[in-house]
């Protein structure tokens, strides 16, 4: 591992970004928008998971959610009133083409339109996502991501969006977190649709990569100029002890949940050791697939929340001293820099977007009204600090987007976690902005914060075991 360390300030550090730093706040179409059957728009697969009793907690739905569909302008002040400069927003196909295909739903469309007029108002960039998991559910009747023909339908389902937003939308994001999608929607069946077969599951995923290229591919012909990326969910894997053992099973793990899907992409094959250990499971992988994955990317989203550190059995094994989120996610600032300084070294990335990146905490509404949550504050401060460190020592990080703008549907965990750093009481849905967002938007204001010397020598000092 390379010795990333540099010489310690000789007083308080002011953790500054550079000038063109991007800062944002992201959230996803079915999280927040509501009206889930109105104005034309379709059945999702959230839609038919949510309503099937026993797979979210009470039985919560995304049917109001925030209510951002209605409440849209409001949240925009509310963003304008934050600072932020970019906001990373998801487009839900079936509000846009309620089959997945066929007819364009023009009142879906029209949203979104009006959503980045109102944006570019507020000189805030929108980032578009394509797809954050809201698949048409006429699309997941004739197998959905495993159908091998479900690219072209989200290459049509693209061109519509581009057509109508390409001349003021920049920056795309084809989808997010291939990942989860694979992995809890197809292998554990936490999420929808639901499935539980691995052989499955690593279709999906190859089937997610695929309809990514195609989707590149779309966006740049219907917009030359587009800014195109992927937003990967990622995570630093560490040994649980100095064991070769442990080193090695921590690489395997590795492979197959990060590598799988950074190789095809940036490498342009899938990673040797964890295609053979996938065995008879590997997926079908046709004469051009590969050539449609690996296309030059004008970014890269980094979605980042936790670690893993792993024992020589390849179990994630809990440390006893650390802070853990409402998630039961480790709270690992420092492994977040590790990750960067990491993959930096390993791929020949294009530049990178911190995509998510944040933690559901127990708020405290005080008697005037605010919100307090100062361990989602120092989450992100701490975060912030590793990403800076991270960017002085090579890694292209050129915006951060808090996950998330707003408290929201946390799919099969419902209503029961907040990530917001803007709060929402869901009967009323009314808006206050957290402690954490008022800090995040001092930090968009100033371009940046300062840190405790200790701080600072506290990151600069720690070390990835792997």
């Amino acid at each position: 591992m390379v010795d990333h360390r540099i010489s310690f300030p000789t007083a308080d550090y002011c953790v500054t970004f550079p000038r063109q730093f991007l800062w944002g706040a992201a959230t996803a179409s079915y999280q927040i928008e509501g009206a889930w059957d109105r104005d034309g728009k379709g059945e999702s697969i959230w839609d038919r998971f949510s309503h099937t009793p026993g797979m979210v907690r009470d039985g919560d739905t995304g049917d109001i959610a925030c209510d951002h569909y209605d409440r849209m302008e409001e949240d925009v002040k509310v963003m304008r009133q934050l600072g932020l400069k970019a906001y990373r927003f998801s487009i839900s196909w079936p509000r846009v083409m309620p089959g997945g295909s066929g007819p364009v739903n023009l009142k879906g469309l029209d949203f979104y339109d009006r959503l980045v007029e109102r944006l570019l108002e507020a000189d805030i960039e929108p980032f578009v996502t394509l797809y954050h998991w809201d698949l048409p559910q006429r699309l997941q009747d004739i197998g959905g991501w495993v159908n091998k023909d479900i690219g072209a339908y989200f290459a049509d389902y693209t061109a519509v969006v581009a057509r109508r937003l390409g001349d003021r939308v920049s920056n795309w994001i084809t989808i997010n977190e291939p990942w989860s999608i694979s992995y809890y929607g197809h292998l554990t069946g936490e999420h929808a649709p639901g499935l539980k077969n691995r052989r499955i599951a690593l279709m999906v995923a190859h089937h997610l990569l695929v309809a990514h290229g195609q989707a590149t591919r779309t966006l740049r012909e219907n917009n030359p100029l587009a800014q195109v990326g992927i937003a990967l969910w990622m995570r630093q894997f560490e040994p649980a002890d100095g064991s070769p053992e442990a080193s090695a099973m921590a690489r395997r793990k590795w492979e197959e949940e990060v590598g799988w899907f950074l190789d095809p992409l940036f490498k342009g094959h899938y990673p040797p050791e964890a295609w053979a250990n996938f065995g008879a499971d590997v997926p079908e992988v046709r004469p051009m697939d590969m050539a449609t994955i690996c296309q030059n990317l004008d970014f890269l989203g980094i979605n980042y929340y936790t670690r893993a550190v792993i024992s020589k059995e390849g179990e994630e094994v809990r440390q006893d001293k650390s802070v853990y989120t409402e998630m039961d996610w480790e709270v690992s600032p420092e492994s977040l820099k590790d990750l960067l300084l990491r993959i930096s070294d390993e791929y020949h990335l294009p530049p990178i977007y911190i995509t998510e990146n944040g933690a559901a905490f127990e708020d405290r509404v005080e008697k005037d009204g605010t919100v307090s949550d100062e361990s989602r504050r120092l989450y992100l401060k701490e975060h912030l600090l590793n990403t800076r460190i991270a960017m002085e020592h090579g890694a292209r990080v050129k915006g951060y987007f808090a996950w998330s703008l707003l408290d929201n549907f946390e799919w099969a965990h419902g209503y029961s976690k907040r990530f917001g750093i803007v709060g929402v009481d869901y009967k009323s849905q009314k808006r206050t902005i957290k402690e954490s967002g008022n800090w995040y938007a001092e930090v968009a204001r100033n371009n940046g914060f300062a840190a405790e010397k200790a701080e600072y020598e506290r990151v600069v000092t720690a070390g990835s075991s792997a």
